[in-house]
């Protein structure tokens, strides 16, 4: 008996106004703890208050779909179907905004397209954050604006498939609806007009507009400049190559002779104060220190030897 529509209920859109709902969450809701204990009995005079308590908005969540309190609200609005006034002074509300939003829900479910777009287009203009709960059970932010707009261009809003109604387009063409004048077509004019007015201070703007511009490049080329970077690298990557190939090339530095020995050591000894005065690496700069030292030593024993072989003939000969 507390789950019947009420007798003096008319059908909407040829069916019972309950049945908008589908049967599954239909079930849900009648099964839910919230619909047992604070639906019970309401009448349009009371549901202002619960819906003056809400605090979201939303369809089912969970896994076991559990309905939320806007959306048993909604079938309750449909159970008892109150008066069309009552729904519009739900709309108009404009001290609590999840009134407004149930009262729109309403009628989107229950109205003409006619009313749809008269009542719900003007709601536009409306800003405010509302809180939505999706599936998983989090919260989410919507805006107004956007929840209107789903009610008038989607087919399922809150897990509730919306009846289809008429495109405005259609109504605007045979004189039913007038056409739309957007609020911001103000503004554009507005703007359009100071833009008339003002022309010199506009080309003036698009003047230290170009010359910021310009100041920020030829500073940036002038940083470039004085860092040199490009050149650098490119200098750097050169001769890092060549003496690659020399180090490659020289490879059997002891088996060769000393003259090429000799021009070896002063090639690397260039190219390390080349890293030197473009920052070379730490770490192979290193290295490169390390090997030079060791070619170092390595000529130092030579020559030592050298000078004991020379001795050794001296001491022959004598």
């Amino acid at each position: 008996m507390a789950n019947r529509t009420v007798k003096e209920a008319k059908n909407i859109h040829g069916t019972n106004p309950q049945y908008l709902v589908e049967k599954i969450i239909r079930s849900r809701i009648y099964d839910s703890k919230y619909w047992k204990e604070q639906c019970f009995a309401l009448t349009a005079e009371l549901l202002v208050d619960k819906a003056m308590e809400l605090r979201f908005i939303g369809g089912v969540y969970g896994g076991n779909i559990k309905p939320t309190q806007f959306l048993c609200l909604t079938l309750k609005m449909l159970q008892i179907q109150p008066e069309k006034d009552i729904v519009v002074e739900f709309i108009k509300n404009e001290e609590f905004k999840y009134v407004r939003a149930l009262g729109a829900f309403y009628l989107r479910l229950t109205g003409s397209a006619l009313d749809c777009y008269k009542y719900l287009e003007p709601l536009y203009i409306d800003n405010r954050k509302l809180r939505r709960q999706n599936r998983v059970g989090h919260f989410e932010i919507v805006y107004m604006d956007e929840f209107i707009d789903e009610l008038l261009r989607s087919d399922r809003v809150c897990d509730i498939i919306l009846p289809r109604i008429q495109k405005r387009s259609i109504l605007e063409e045979n004189n039913e609806l007038e056409p739309k004048v957007s609020v911001l077509d103000e503004d554009l004019d507005d703007e359009i007009i100071s833009d008339e007015e003002n022309p010199i201070e506009i080309e003036d703007e698009s003047k230290n507009k170009t010359h910021k511009r310009s100041r920020k490049e030829r500073s940036r080329s002038a940083s470039m400049e004085r860092t040199g970077y490009n050149v650098r690298s490119r200098d750097y990557n050169a001769e890092l190559e060549r003496y690659q190939r020399e180090r490659e090339r020289t490879r059997d530095v002891p088996n060769s002779s000393n003259s090429n020995r000799h021009h070896y050591y002063e090639e690397r000894d260039r190219m390390l104060r080349e890293r030197d005065r473009h920052g070379g690496y730490e770490r192979e700069d290193r290295y490169i220190r390390d090997e030079y030292r060791e070619s170092k030593r390595h000529e130092s024993r030579d020559s030592r030897h050298d000078r004991e072989r020379e001795r050794e003939r001296r001491d022959r000969r004598h």
